[in-house]
């Protein structure tokens, strides 16, 4: 019989208790009735048995149990790892562990035997039933209510491992889970920790630990890159698959599965842990759940990913590509051409697409623990990232769950954070610290400001002597421990032991003066831009000097061109093969071929070259490339940066030439023409006025 939570706690009384107790003594430690009590004692017995523990009760002294240390504390150690403790009262509670139960075994229960668990009439447990029964149709499943009988789950097998996982990622613990998974190494596997959530109550234990066993026998490096809840969730999948095949429930056969998963590495992989699985429960597993283990493993999340054109697979499609493109579009059109910049964010992006179009063409779900904190921290990410989802909507043909959408803005918001951080330009400030002769209270300051802020700031220590014209110009602020006579620059007093108030004053001063330019004597700020200007004018140059114009085949293929461009703009076959490298691996984060403008604009740092370069590609004929890759295109242009300590001003050339390949529509016809000297004199005059403005705004 099923202890129930009342129960449990009327037995912790008692075994804290080692003389009789009365039945109203039980009442007020429980929180209940008196009736109450007396109610949850008809079934003691029951729950006893077979524990070698007996319920004596006795009129006038009261009631106590009985028996020897070892039952005692066998059974309390197994009333403490049972089901945790619920208000059996609150109906939330109640009907999610109706639903549990009633997900544990498929069969036909009366509506006696809930009540009876539940210690509640069985009219209560009908009502429940109407709630119950709406979660379930939500993944395919029903109850049926058969009058005399009882009331079963119905509905496909496949549906009803939907709705256990659903049960599982809603009702388990993430924080504690995390937690129980990081103490997994020194303390046991991590199906350990599984018996005190949910998990372990749908689930057997003894399955998990040994399905754990078999997945580490196959001893896969892919299962090293997977996520902790990647991790997990294959576990649990897994679980519930031998669980149910256990139980003669096995999925039917369907030879879509067939169609739509291919014999790779994944599969592969998903038929070693099959050919485990077999071994260690004795059983046979039918393809098709060999098929769905594949699934799972497909629609996992990686914490690395390589991008070597081999496990990349889909993620290389120009589909793919296209989708990513237009979705950072829908996020924001303004920042979309910045955010493509960004390699880190556009292979993440990537990255996670390949498991999400997996779970969304399946059906698959997947569990976000920080949902609910995304949507309160970042409601403006998670809108506009609901924008991008239309997109993932309109490709996949599926719905985008709120799940979904949750991860998307983990992503985009990194990319926010990075964009942001491009623009704000991070400083080590320098502070001056000072005491009456510098050598004392000035030292201890500085050992204690050190610890604390040693990667933000440059510490010195004078004494009110050593604070020269000089040294003020050469700090941003001091922090002093003695009155000082200064006009500049800004001076925090503190108490030679620096409080926490202290601290917090110092730590706000260092987060204003590291976002401002370091301070500079006029002759410093002159030479800077002189030397500013002498190297764009080099630059600059060079690239109108150095301008390539060729012609190649109409039918030429992407990677032939590669090879021309190579051979075009270095000497050189190992700088040759970096260029191609580079430009391959820009090309596969995102498309660089614009259809909408008539050319592509292949651009991206690489050592093959020493400067920054502009170069023109046309067909012989001036006319269309016809390979299909380039999408009826003209024009191709080379744009390649050196990869030095000048990257910010070859980003800002280079940069301008691509806003007026966009905007200057004439710059384009004269291209179409196809005339070298007429190009160059194009770029000459537009890098002019870039030229004369960059000297204006410095």
């Amino acid at each position: 019989m099923m202890i129930t939570p009342r129960m449990k706690q009327i037995f912790r009384v008692l075994f804290k208790e080692s003389a009789p107790v009365s039945v109203r003594y039980l009442a007020e430690q429980v929180g209940v009735s008196k009736r109450t009590v007396q109610r949850e004692l008809e079934s003691v017995d029951s729950a006893l048995k077979g524990s070698g523990i007996r319920f004596l009760s006795r009129t006038g002294v009261g009631v106590w149990l009985e028996g020897e240390a070892e039952a005692r504390a066998r059974f309390f150690g197994k009333l403490e790892s049972g089901d945790d403790d619920y208000d059996v009262s609150n109906r939330e509670q109640r009907r999610r562990r109706l639903l549990l139960e009633m997900l544990k075994e498929k069969g036909i229960k009366k509506l006696f035997y809930y009540s009876n668990q539940f210690g509640v009439s069985e009219a209560t447990i009908s009502s429940d039933l109407a709630s119950v029964e709406g979660w379930l149709g939500r993944y395919g499943l029903t109850v049926n209510r058969r009058p005399g009988s009882g009331v079963a789950v119905e509905g496909s097998e496949e549906n009803y491992r939907r709705a256990i996982r659903a049960f599982i990622s809603e009702n388990m613990d993430t924080h504690a889970f995390r937690e129980a998974y990081e103490e997994a190494e020194d303390k046991g596997p991590p199906y350990q920790f599984l018996k005190k959530s949910s998990i372990g109550r749908i689930l057997n234990d003894e399955i998990m630990e040994r399905v754990v066993d078999c997945i580490l026998a196959v001893d896969s490096a892919r299962f090293l890159t997977l996520t902790k809840n990647s991790y997990m969730g294959l576990i649990i999948h897994i679980s519930i698959a031998v669980n149910r095949i256990l139980q003669n429930e096995v999925i039917e056969a369907d030879e879509r599965w067939k169609e739509n998963i291919r014999e790779d590495e994944d599969y592969g992989l998903a038929k070693a842990i099959v050919a485990e699985l077999e071994e260690e429960f004795g059983i046979g597993i039918p393809e098709v759940e060999v098929s769905y283990i594949c699934l799972h493993i497909k629609g996992a999340k990686h914490e690395k990913i390589q991008w070597d054109g081999k496990t990349c697979l889909d993620l290389k499609s120009r589909r793919i590509q296209q989708l990513v493109s237009r979705m950072i579009d829908a996020f924001d059109r303004e920042q979309a051409y910045l955010l493509k910049q960004d390699d880190e964010f556009l292979q993440g992006l990537l990255a996670h697409l390949q498991p999400t179009l997996i779970r969304l063409n399946h059906g698959m779900q997947i569990h976000n623990p920080v949902l609910k904190e995304i949507r309160e921290n970042y409601p403006d990410i998670y809108a506009r990232c609901g924008q991008a989802a239309r997109l993932l909507e309109e490709f996949t043909g599926k719905s985008v769950p709120a799940e979904e959408i949750g991860f998307l803005t983990v992503h985009f918001g990194a990319a926010m954070v990075r964009l942001a951080g491009r623009r704000e330009e991070i400083r080590r400030v320098a502070i001056g610290v000072v005491c009456s002769s510098g050598i004392g209270i000035s030292r201890l300051m500085v050992s204690k400001l050190e610890k604390v802020f040693r990667d933000r700031a440059v510490l010195s220590a004078y004494g009110t002597r050593d604070i020269t014209p000089y040294v003020a110009g050469q700090v941003d602020f001091f922090v002093s421990s003695i009155p000082l006579e200064l006009a500049e620059p800004p001076v925090i007093y503190v108490s030679p032991l620096l409080s926490e108030t202290d601290m917090g004053e110092i730590r706000q001063m260092i987060y204003q003066f590291e976002r401002l330019p370091r301070k500079q004597k006029e002759s410093d700020t002159f030479s800077r831009q002189l030397e500013t200007v002498n190297l764009a004018a080099a630059q600059i140059r060079g690239i109108i000097k150095y301008m390539e114009f060729f012609k190649v085949d109409n039918s030429i293929t992407f990677d032939e061109l590669l090879v021309a461009i190579g051979e075009k703009l270095s000497p050189y076959s190992d700088r040759r093969e970096l260029i191609r490298q580079d430009i391959i691996r820009r090309e596969r984060i995102s498309s660089q071929v614009f259809a909408e403008f008539g050319f592509a604009l292949f651009h991206t740092r690489t050592r093959g070259v020493i400067r920054p370069g502009f170069s023109v590609c046309m067909t012989k004929d001036l006319g269309p490339f016809q390979d299909a890759y380039f999408k009826g295109i003209s024009a191709a242009f080379i744009m390649l940066a050196p990869e030095d300590e000048n990257a910010a001003l070859n980003t800002e050339i280079l940069g301008s030439i691509s806003s007026m390949l966009v905007e200057d529509c004439g710059f384009m016809d004269i291209v179409r023409r196809g005339d070298r000297e007429e190009i160059r004199d194009a770029l000459a005059r537009h890098l002019k006025r870039f030229f004369n403005k960059l000297v204006g705004g410095i």
